[in-house]
């Protein structure tokens, strides 16, 4: 019985090409000293220098975020690996009916797997990675020792022999394995977009400004929508001051697309339909008789339950020509301004 190999595209020499359509001058071949095989390969010098105006003799500062492992990541990205997804019939529930996808494992991996399936069709992505607090970040480390060293100095270890070890704050690459383990997962997410799609992604104040930049450079800064704060759990124990939220920082994969197409998020409150729909019961019945209108509306919502999702909103009770609104006054929060 032949075994079927399965092998994720090797996005490496799938962005050489690319790059070879626009700029053939900047391509080359090189000798692979693993496989012992030739592979596509691109001349940064060329390629910096088919890029400039100028003659361009070495490294240009430029404004770009950089940190010790930018390269370890960018590598990750561009391997291919040879995995495959197993289907657990027993743990599933109507498998050969259902439109939801459960997948355990290493993320990266996942995402690697699943772009040629999904490649520009997921609309949106929510990511909850560690928040890097230095308790609750732990990465692999398969470069500093020798693997029969591994289990004496930690009993974590993966499959493949890869040590896992804690990222305190005093080390001195706390945010640098923060961002290398964050960069290759937003990349290939960021594959998976649709045109109009968009991301979420948590974090607390420890890593938000790093988050930002790291996305800036992934998804470009004029696809940035929100900083999104709400309310996390608070706790007395802090420092000097009681932190009380989080962040969920969002960008878009094209907001010039969103903007060409008029394309708007909008989403209606829970219980609003049921309002309208009320509403335009009774101007059919009493028609421009907008008293009535509202003395009814108000006796409907009393006659609503408490967990009614339409009760949270009886302050839209008063109708006009207009429809139905909220009145109040013009004074700031609390009752009008303070005199002097």
């Amino acid at each position: 019985m032949n075994k079927l190999k399965m092998q994720s595209p090797d996005q490496g020499q799938d962005n050489i090409v690319k790059i070879g359509k626009l700029f053939p001058e900047c391509i080359s071949e090189e000798l692979d000293e693993t496989t012992g095989k030739l592979q596509l390969t691109v001349d940064f010098d060329q390629l910096r220098q088919v890029l400039s105006n100028h003659i361009v003799e070495g490294p240009q500062e430029r404004y770009h975020l950089d940190w010790p492992g930018k390269r370890e990541a960018l590598v990750q990205i561009n391997i291919p690996i040879n995995k495959t997804l197993r289907p657990d019939i027993k743990e599933s529930k109507d498998f050969d009916k259902t439109r939801n996808l459960f997948i355990e494992g290493d993320n990266l991996d996942v995402l690697k797997l699943i772009q040629e399936t999904y490649l520009g069709k997921i609309k949106l992505i929510y990511i909850d990675p560690p928040y890097n607090t230095g308790n609750d970040f732990i990465f692999r480390d398969n470069f500093t020792e020798k693997s029969n060293l591994y289990n004496e100095k930690s009993n974590q270890v993966t499959n493949m022999g890869e040590r896992l070890i804690a990222n305190p704050d005093g080390s001195g690459r706390f945010h640098s394995n923060w961002l290398t383990m964050m960069m290759p997962r937003l990349r290939v997410a960021r594959n998976l977009l649709t045109q109009d799609g968009a991301i979420f992604v948590s974090c607390d104040e420890v890593e938000q400004p790093r988050l930002r930049l790291i996305m800036d450079e992934i998804f470009g800064q004029s696809n940035f929508v929100a900083d999104m704060v709400w309310t996390g759990g608070r706790k007395n124990n802090a420092r000097f001051v009681s932190i009380s939220h989080e962040y969920i920082v969002c960008y878009a994969k094209d907001t010039e697309y969103l903007k060409s197409n008029n394309i708007k998020w909008r989403q209606h409150k829970k219980g609003l339909k049921k309002i309208y729909k009320k509403y335009d019961q009774l101007k059919k019945k009493y028609g421009k008789d907008y008293s009535t209108i509202t003395k009814e509306m108000k006796s409907w919502y009393g006659s609503l339950s408490a967990n009614h999702p339409s009760k949270s909103h009886k302050h839209y009770s008063h109708a006009d020509a207009r429809g139905i609104y909220f009145p109040a006054d013009i004074s700031s929060p609390g009752g009008g301004w303070l005199k002097v």
